[in-house]
């Protein structure tokens, strides 16, 4: 009997601190305990990356009844898109960072006025971004697809996601603002707004639906685009009208150069990371390309189940960042450094799991999304080889966001640079091209570069030098 009671007395506890973290109540990161501190954060921020992944695994799902042309148009677009993703993550960060900190100073006011120019910053970028890939996006699938029925047929999907932009990077730096803020579960209810209205959406437009005619390809974009500029509406508002942790007023958008300057500065280093490694990421599927449209189908597919168990890591990695921006902003940098470390050893253990369910079921997952022999057997190989590296991304991950949270963005940078263009891309040249072991050279140069960059993060986040970056 007392067991029982105890055991009901330790579930009540679990359940009320899920509750919090996801129905948001504002909360005290800088004291108390850390694991704690770690799940109220982690739980929404992992949820959020789950729809954020969602994204890719629904848009695949759909497009893959449509063919191989189709399957590789979305692989191909996806590639370059990752610059447009670079340049959110980047600067979202960059948001996360600056937020995170005045918000551990207890400044709510100058934490707004950072939320504000970073939709300034948004809408001059996304223009620089939608004029190019309206006038060549035909022409960036022809260099990307060695066989040119994927760009005759796809470029149109090309050219509105390139175009409409905007959506993309407000909704990843929007959310930068409210994780910076402590608030998760704000940007977790946009992605799940987002997701709720392309999932309807994406048969529509792809398969047709009364007056709404078949789409194809360019459907999937479209219902995309249209759900994310649902979540992006709901982020404003909470912004705007609510401002239930940070509130912006009109009068904040008028240009504040230092704060720009210094997102810059930070954002600068963070989107370096991510256009480094998403340069290489096409380099990657440049190679794959000039095999078969088949084996970039099905690095596709194995790419996306890679994002959809990846990205809800990133959910803890996000967690380690604003709990070390605001530790750093409180003055307390030793309860930074243990929250990191925390993070980053739950998310070993998690992304364990992932990797025994992909080496022993990969076959299954990738047929869930293609039937043609040559793809599964492709993204089947991508898919085990590539989990074979997940233990170390779990810490890779999470202590390279944490350097990010603390303003510190060089040293990821010349991480990403040294094991993404000095060892991954040539070695997977080397081996798929010039050594002849195709499609496993490129999966294999992807696992080795990737756990010797967490091993490198791993080494340098504990020398320290970060807890002395300025934000």
């Amino acid at each position: 009997m007392i067991e029982t009671k105890t055991r009901e007395t330790y579930l009540q506890r679990v359940w009320r601190i899920v509750k919090q973290s996801i129905n948001g109540d504002e909360q005290e990161f800088t004291k108390g305990s850390i694991d704690r501190a770690i799940v109220l954060l982690s739980i929404p921020m992992i949820l959020e990356m789950a729809m954020e992944s969602l994204f890719a695994v629904v848009d695949i799902f759909f497009v893959s009844k449509i063919g191989p042309e189709a399957i590789a148009t979305v692989g191909i677009t996806e590639s370059v898109l990752t610059l447009v993703y670079s340049i959110a993550i980047g600067l979202s960060a960059a948001a996360t960072a600056m937020v995170a900190r005045r918000i551990g100073e207890g400044d709510r006011e100058a934490a707004a006025k950072a939320g504000a120019q970073v939709i300034l910053l948004a809408v001059v970028l996304s223009a620089l971004i939608a004029v190019p890939g309206y006038f060549f996006a035909e022409e960036i699938l022809g260099v990307m697809a060695h066989d040119q029925s994927v760009s005759s047929t796809g470029h149109q999907f090309t050219r509105l996601l390139l175009t409409c932009n905007l959506p993309i990077l407000l909704l990843w730096m929007l959310n930068g603002i409210f994780r910076g803020a402590g608030d998760a579960a704000t940007a977790m209810r946009a992605l799940w707004i987002a997701n709720a209205v392309n999932i309807v959406l994406c048969p529509v437009f792809i398969f047709g639906f009364g007056p709404i005619p078949a789409m194809g390809v360019l459907g999937s974009g479209i219902a995309t685009t249209i759900g994310r500029s649902t979540g992006v509406v709901y982020q404003l508002w909470q912004l705007f009208e609510v401002g239930k942790i940070v509130r912006l007023r009109w009068e904040m958008m008028r240009p504040k150069w230092d704060i720009i300057g210094t997102l810059l500065r930070v954002a600068s280093g963070s989107a370096g990371q991510y256009i480094i490694a998403s340069a290489s990421w096409i380099f990657m599927v440049f190679i794959l390309g000039q095999i078969s449209k088949e084996v970039v189908a099905g690095y596709t597919i194995a790419i996306r189940i890679v994002v959809f168990c990846i990205l809800p890591s990133w959910g803890m990695a996000n967690a380690a960042a604003t709990l070390v921006g605001q530790n750093l902003g409180a003055g307390e940098p030793e309860r930074a450094e243990k929250s990191a470390l925390r993070a980053g050893y739950f998310n070993m253990l998690f992304l364990g799991v992932i990797a025994a369910i992909c080496l022993i079921a990969a076959p299954q997952l990738i047929q869930f999304f293609s039937q043609t022999p040559e793809v599964v057997e492709s993204g089947s190989l991508a898919l085990r080889i590539i989990a074979g590296g997940y233990v170390f991304y779990g810490w890779g991950m999470v202590l390279t966001q944490a350097i990010n949270g603390a303003g510190d963005t060089f040293t990821p940078t010349l991480l990403n640079f040294v094991f993404f263009w000095l060892v991954e891309t040539p070695l997977a040249w080397f081996l798929a091209l010039h050594l002849g072991w195709g499609q496993t050279g490129v999966y294999w140069s992807i696992v080795l570069a990737e756990s010797g960059m967490a091993l490198a993060a791993i080494w340098l986040f504990k020398k320290g030098k970060w807890k002395l970056a300025k934000v």
